[in-house]
């Protein structure tokens, strides 16, 4: 099991990473290539890859974050000559599911540079057909090692889950389909008085039935039993910048409830309508 879950409430410690003159060699050994003449192949190969294991990638994207809110992000970007060179292919690391939200820019809270990350986003990071066929094209096509499903402080799309069923009905039909993915997993949270501590329980609710979605599928299933990645839900700070990650099968349980019931229905439809038994 992965380890090194941050506490709620506090910002992540920084995980060591590479000593940063190893990034000075390896940047000097790529302008020395461009300098002689190197094809794209050859730039292409020079970089070594950032996380070989699921533990390395989460290592990764924690040491990222901690130079984020920390105030020392380097902001990595590659030269003329290596996004060149990224027309041959792309080698992201990690893949996550992220909100669309404007202010949870992904790659800039992880500190990662281009072709690190490979991102999909739909408001409410939540899995359906779109979002699961692209996880599972990274999984199974690119050499990623992680997944990590992004919830995130004051999430809209959350908040309108949480809205009585007659509030959602207003909305187009498109956007009610959108919030019945995410109604099941809210309607099930304990009742809390303070409105932004809700919503932060409502958000990270919704963050482990998504990761349990994912985990779902056969070709994920199968990933995740060779070794090959890791599922992990995580819940960005606005406020701080911060992301704690939710990684044991006790962080992500998600609430005790029979979920093939009718039981959450009740927050689908209008308090008229009855579940079908």
């Amino acid at each position: 099991m992965l380890g090194g879950l941050a506490a709620k409430g506090q910002t992540p410690t920084p995980t060591p990473t590479q000593p940063q003159t190893d990034n000075i060699l390896e940047d000097q050994k790529i302008a020395d290539a461009v300098k002689r003449g190197a094809t794209m192949e050859e730039i292409a190969q020079l970089r070594d890859p950032i996380a070989r294991t699921p533990q390395e990638a989460l290592r990764a994207l924690k040491a990222g974050n901690a130079r984020f809110f920390g105030g020392q992000a380097r902001r990595p970007e590659t030269s003329a000559a290596e996004r060149r060179a990224q027309i041959l292919g792309q080698t992201p690391f990690a893949v996550i599911l992220a909100c669309s939200d404007s202010r949870v820019p992904t790659e800039i809270v992880f500190d990662q540079g281009l072709g690190t990350l490979f991102i999909t986003r739909v408001a409410g990071n939540v899995v359906e057909m779109g979002t699961t066929g692209s996880i599972e094209y990274a999984v199974n096509h690119l050499k990623t090692h992680i997944v990590i499903v992004l919830g995130h402080e004051g999430c809209g799309a959350v908040k309108a889950a949480l809205l009585p069923a007659e509030e959602r009905a207003r909305e187009t039909p498109s956007i009610q389909a959108l919030l019945n993915e995410i109604v099941p997993s809210v309607s099930k949270i304990a009742k809390i008085r303070d409105e932004k501590a809700k919503l932060r329980e409502a958000v990270v609710a919704n963050v482990r039935q998504q990761v349990f979605n994912i985990k779902k599928q056969p070709a994920i299933q199968a990933a995740i039993a060779s070794n090959k990645i890791a599922v992990v839900g995580a819940f960005y700070e606005i406020t701080s910048g911060a992301v704690d990650f939710f990684e044991t099968d006790e962080d992500l349980r998600i609430a005790q409830a029979d979920y093939d019931s009718c039981a959450w229905r009740s927050h689908l439809t209008s308090l008229s309508d009855v579940c079908e038994t």
